[in-house]
């Protein structure tokens, strides 16, 4: 594919250093790349408030154009509804445009220049809703001891482009007369699918360390391959992305587990050293192997867990069960014994594994219910093994059933994704014993409405029945009736009050 800057002719106004803007009118159909083709059919679904923005910008003196991932994704085709801008306004010029025209507007992002704003559009009888954001040129950098960026507003777009964090984000297209803004090359390396920086790596990466993230995100975003002086960089200032706060950490991490291709991205982490920083738990599963202890790579079958999983997904993307996916073995390095027969055990790494969860999602910033609901998919994914056999009784299947509660569905895919033998023959049974769980799990949710197992009395009922007041006493006598409950199945209603009475008669004597 060519670099659009190659085939444009300069004006005798400008200089060979500075960057060429090529009109794609210029260009005859046969001389516009596949990639340009596609960009222009993207830019005309968006360009009616596209066009009519960018009008409102230039009557009021200032510039607009479209930049970054929205530019990359129209070359590729699968330009969304997040439209991206730039202009020379400061954001309080930029609210004074937007407001009257946009139909709703939020400045969260003000501090650091960025205003967003939603905007309904008719195309071809088709409603869209339009989610911009609209940032002034600008340029930001770290101290070494800062955790936020500092900003700085710039005067062009060519110094906000320079400032950007990989060339093919470094592309715009000024509007509303459409023309192509791509100084560093971008183009050449979207077709090459290659993430290189504007400027030196290391400028890049000190700037926002963050960047390097980024990378390893967008190569599993958009399966694209890393310029070997970014990856040399990265190695170089891993220790840099301590400076930037969790959360920041966290989103970035997140996007990648979410894209496509999150194998490509963990390994670009692990292999620089990044994930050291950042989640140390999976590198730490690269555990060593000697022709006397063999046993599974712990890192390479997670990672295939985590892509087995993937394919199990059934409404989008599962962040809560792709986590559970890459973290399930973690308390195997800590678990390791070397037994006298030669083997390998990892005895209970499932609990220890789970609290390590807890404790690194926790560090991370993450949602208490996202950590419990990961943290209990981790301790349970064993629970599985051992039903192999068959021979679990109809009280085992319901307790599996109450321990899993709301995740039962994502504790079904996890466990079949924890399958990564080659042995066909093993992995057939391992299948047919899981289809069988089910199976069963079927029928006795249709008889027993498992989904919500509860005893036959409720607490009122025990006080009523016992004459008791609120206190422990009800608390033990609810435990006790459960467990009758997961162990026997529904009892009727007489039987439930003469058990509880006996168990009571019971206590009192003690």
């Amino acid at each position: 594919m060519p670099n659009a800057n190659e085939s444009s002719q300069q004006t005798p106004a400008q200089s060979p250093a500075q960057p060429q803007r090529v009109r794609p009118e210029q260009h005859t159909k046969e001389q516009l790349s596949a990639a340009q083709r596609r960009a222009v059919a993207e830019l005309l679904r968006v360009s009616p408030v596209a066009d009519d923005l960018a009008e409102r910008f230039q009557r009021a003196g200032h510039t607009l154009a479209l930049v970054g991932g929205s530019v990359r994704d129209a070359l590729l085709g699968r330009l969304g509804n997040d439209l991206d801008f730039t202009t020379d306004a400061r954001p309080e010029a930029v609210l004074e445009i937007v407001r009257p025209w946009a139909d709703a507007v939020w400045d969260v992002g003000i501090a650091f220049g960025t205003v967003g704003c939603v905007k309904d559009s008719v195309q071809d009888g088709v409603r869209q809703r339009m989610q911009i954001e609209i940032t002034t040129y600008r340029s930001e950098a770290y101290d070494r001891t800062s955790r936020k960026p500092e900003v700085s507003y710039g005067d062009s777009i060519e110094e906000d482009l320079v400032r950007r964090d990989f060339t093919v984000n470094a592309m715009a297209v000024s509007l509303p007369e459409k023309t192509f803004v791509d100084p560093h090359g971008g183009l050449d390396d979207l077709a090459r699918r290659e993430l290189r920086t504007p400027g030196t790596p290391q400028e890049s990466f000190s700037d926002d360390p963050l960047r390097m993230m980024r990378a390893a995100r967008f190569a599993a975003q958009l399966d694209f391959g890393v310029d070997e002086d970014v990856v040399a960089a990265m190695r170089e200032m891993a220790d840099r992305i301590g400076i930037v706060s969790a959360e920041r950490v966290r989103d970035e991490l997140n996007k990648l587990l979410l894209s496509a291709h999150p194998r490509k991205g963990l390994r670009l982490l692990v292999e620089t050293g990044l994930a050291d920083h950042v989640i140390p738990e999976i590198p730490a599963m690269r555990l060593e192997r000697d022709e006397h202890h063999r046993h599974k790579d712990v890192y390479e079958h997670s990672l295939t867990v985590l892509e087995q999983a993937i394919d199990l997904e059934e409404d989008g993307p599962d962040l809560t069960l792709r986590l559970a996916a890459l973290l399930h073995d973690i308390g195997k390095p800590r678990t390791r014994r070397f037994e006298g027969d030669g083997k390998v055990s990892f005895h209970h790494h499932e609990v220890v594994g789970a609290k390590m969860t807890k404790k690194r999602m926790t560090a991370l910033k993450y949602s208490n219910e996202m950590i419990k609901d990961v943290s209990r998919l981790v301790e349970l994914h064993l629970r599985f093994h051992g039903y192999g056999t068959g021979e679990w009784t109809d009280s085992a299947v319901r307790r599996y059933v109450r321990d899993a509660g709301p995740l039962l569905s994502r504790l079904h895919k996890l466990t079949r994704s924890d399958c990564t033998t080659r042995n066909k023959r093993k992995a057939q049974a391992l299948s047919r014993a899981y289809d069988g769980l089910e199976e069963r799990i079927a029928r006795l949710q249709e008889q027993e409405e498992l989904d919500a197992i509860r005893p036959d009395v409720d607490g009122n009922e025990i006080m009523r029945i016992l004459g008791i007041a609120p206190g422990p006493e009800v608390g033990a006598a609810y435990r006790h009736m459960l467990e009758l409950r997961l162990e026997h199945g529904p009892m009727e209603h007489d039987q439930a009050v003469a058990a509880l009475k006996e168990w009571w008669a019971a206590q009192q004597e003690g």
